[in-house]
């Protein structure tokens, strides 16, 4: 299957900005449908951000209006940027299609996002 490396994160401050890539293998147009997920500590992994392959997305009310995820269909990479971001941001944050995602299987490494003062 396709692999997705995620790179991009980091230790922030709360209110800053960051961007999140996502690289995969081969076309996302023919997976479809992508999407951002995280993990905080202590919690289960939740959807962040889904971006269809025509670019229709939807994102879990507590990022809307503070990140935005997208897609490029040629370089075959999916980002996530995120601004004003607070510290109950901080998760691993993981790239996958949305179809596994929704079968919460075959999860990557992640990227790790740290929001602390």
């Amino acid at each position: 299957q396709v692999q997705l490396v995620e790179s991009g994160g980091g230790l922030v401050t709360p209110g800053t900005s960051l961007t999140l890539s996502c690289a995969a293998s081969r076309s996302i147009y023919d997976i479809g449908a992508m999407g951002w997920y995280r993990q905080a500590p202590g919690k289960q992994r939740e959807a962040v951000a889904t971006i269809a392959r025509g670019g229709n997305t939807n994102y879990v009310d507590s990022v809307k209006g503070r990140f935005t995820i997208s897609r490029d269909n040629v370089k075959n990479t999916v980002s996530l940027q995120m601004h004003n971001l607070k510290p109950e941001d901080t998760a691993v944050y993981y790239c996958n299609t949305a179809a596994l995602g929704l079968m919460n299987k075959y999860w990557g490494q992640g990227t790790q996002v740290t929001v602390s003062s």
